[in-house]
């Protein structure tokens, strides 16, 4: 593995209280982080994850997973929107290790500290949309929803269903500048959680997709081997946001139970508060040694060894932040702490 050239370690340090600095405030308004974006792409975090012999930072996979744990103390969505940028970016790190392509992508994302956003969660096995063949590729027209980190997005990672007239339904895999033309946001980010992420809605109107674009080709609502290497690199990263917010929310609850150390109850609460958080943290930690710093098997069995333990460790963290309102009664109402 190629030697780290970025301290993710440190720059969490340096950059994490600055980014909690108007985090409510984001919050409130849905304002995405566009500020705490514009730190990441100065200090190359966008590309950290790309190896060295490609331009990259040749940070670890392991190492971004703990940036992005530690940056979600401070701003949960800045994490949250990072890690769907990074796995991307793990994904093509892994195939390019393997043999695969990804090279190309991984190269853009180092020149120009592009950002990538993602689409796939949303359109899972189906996808959803129209396509065209054309000369030469295909026009799409579709809308993405929960496209985190939009407002900044450089390149657009989809997919939409093709009805080829030999082989029948298929889904297409491609990347679309944002830049291109056709495309455009919505504008719809108003909603009850992840307020700040900007996981707009993207709108493409008949966006030339050229074949050479065209990554993969897979039946519509097939699994596909390719989601063994996705589902082991996107889940380890996105529950270790949620995990950094629920540990910074277990922090301020033990805080504010000191206000109510006299009620006999609150030991046993702040005891079952531990054991929660400790469920989510070795959930987490055990996906993360299963990715192994891109070193496992995509198999269909490592994909359901993830799903098992990402599901434990969303469990757990739900809980931790229950049982961390419980923990300080009447006062985890308030915004205000």
């Amino acid at each position: 593995m190629s030697k780290s050239n970025i301290d993710l370690a440190s720059l969490v340090q340096e950059l994490g209280p600055a980014f909690a600095k108007g985090a409510g405030e984001r919050d409130e308004s849905a304002a995405f982080v566009a500020e705490n974006y514009d730190a990441l792409r100065e200090r190359k975090v966008f590309s950290a994850l790309v190896p060295a012999e490609l331009g990259g930072g040749g940070a670890s996979y392991s190492e971004m997973c703990d940036f992005v744990r530690g940056l979600a103390h401070h701003c949960g969505a800045t994490a949250l929107a990072l890690s769907m940028h990074s796995h991307l970016v793990s994904a093509a790190a892994y195939n390019w290790r393997n043999g695969k392509p990804g090279q190309k992508l991984l190269e853009r994302v180092a020149s120009a500290e592009a950002i990538l956003v993602s689409t796939g969660a949303n359109d899972w096995l189906a996808s959803n949309g129209s396509v065209e063949r054309t000369d030469g590729g295909y026009l799409v027209s579709a809308k993405k929803p929960f496209a985190s980190g939009s407002p900044k997005g450089d390149v657009l990672v989809t997919s939409a269903p093709y009805l080829d007239p030999t082989e029948g339904w298929q889904v297409l895999h491609f990347p679309v500048p944002f830049a291109a033309e056709g495309v455009s946001l919505a504008g719809d980010w108003d909603t009850m959680g992840m307020r700040a992420t900007g996981s707009e809605t993207v709108i493409l109107e008949r966006v030339f997709v050229p074949d050479e674009a065209v990554a993969l080709r897979r039946p519509q609502g097939d699994y596909h081997p390719a989601y063994n290497v996705i589902l082991a690199v996107a889940m380890p990263l996105i529950m270790s946001a949620y995990l950094g917010v629920a540990e910074a929310a277990a922090e301020i609850a033990r805080a504010g139970a000191q206000k109510r150390a006299d009620d006999p109850a609150t030991p046993y609460l702040l005891g079952e508060l531990a054991n929660l958080l400790t469920t989510a943290e070795l959930a987490r930690d055990a996906m993360v040694r299963i990715t192994n710093d891109w070193d496992f098997e995509a198999t269909t069995r490592t994909a359901d060894a993830i799903l098992v333990r990402k599901t434990i460790a969303a469990k757990a963290v739900l809980a931790t932040g229950e049982k961390a309102l419980e923990a300080t009664g009447g006062g985890g109402f308030y915004r205000a702490k």
